[in-house]
C-alpha cells in the first residue's frame, strides 16, 4: 500500500461551533470547504471537520500538535476560554505536554520539544 495522503475527519456535534473554534480559537488555516465541511491545515496534515456526531470523542482518541511554546500555546488558550485539562510540563519521554478540549471535550495535546530532545537531533552518520 503506498499512502498519498492523510487527514483526520472530526464530526462534531455542533459543525458551525467546532470550525469557530478550529479557525478562530486555534488560528487554524483552511486548506478547503465544501458544503457540509471544513479541512485545516494541521501542520503536515489536514483536519476535516464535517458532518455532525452524536456520540463525542472517546477519551481513546486524542489530536496532538506540535507548538513552539506548550506553556504559552496554554496560557493564550486559556485566555481564549478554552477548557484545560492538564498544564504543561515535561513528560518521562521528555517532550513538554499540556492538554486543553475542543468544543466536544476532543482532547488537544500541545507538544513542545525541547531543544536537547532526540526528535530534534541529526542523527545521520558524519564522516
Amino acid at each position: 500500500m503506498e499512502v498519498l495522503n492523510s487527514r483526520m475527519i472530526l464530526r462534531p456535534g455542533d459543525h458551525d461551533r467546532s470550525v469557530r473554534f478550529y479557525r478562530d480559537t486555534l488560528g487554524l488555516a483552511i486548506h478547503r470547504e465544501f458544503p457540509g465541511g471544513t479541512v485545516f491545515f494541521l501542520g503536515q496534515g489536514l483536519l476535516e471537520v464535517s458532518g455532525s456526531g452524536s456520540s463525542g470523542p472517546s477519551e481513546d482518541q486524542m489530536l496532538w500538535l506540535q507548538v513552539r511554546d506548550a506553556a504559552e500555546s496554554v496560557r493564550e488558550l486559556r485566555e481564549l476560554g478554552v477548557e484545560v485539562l492538564a498544564e504543561p510540563e515535561r513528560q518521562p519521554w521528555g517532550l513538554i505536554e499540556g492538554t486543553v478540549a475542543d468544543p466536544d471535550g476532543m482532547r488537544i495535546v500541545l507538544v513542545e520539544v525541547p531543544p536537547e530532545h532526540p526528535l530534534r537531533s541529526d542523527v545521520r552518520q558524519h564522516p
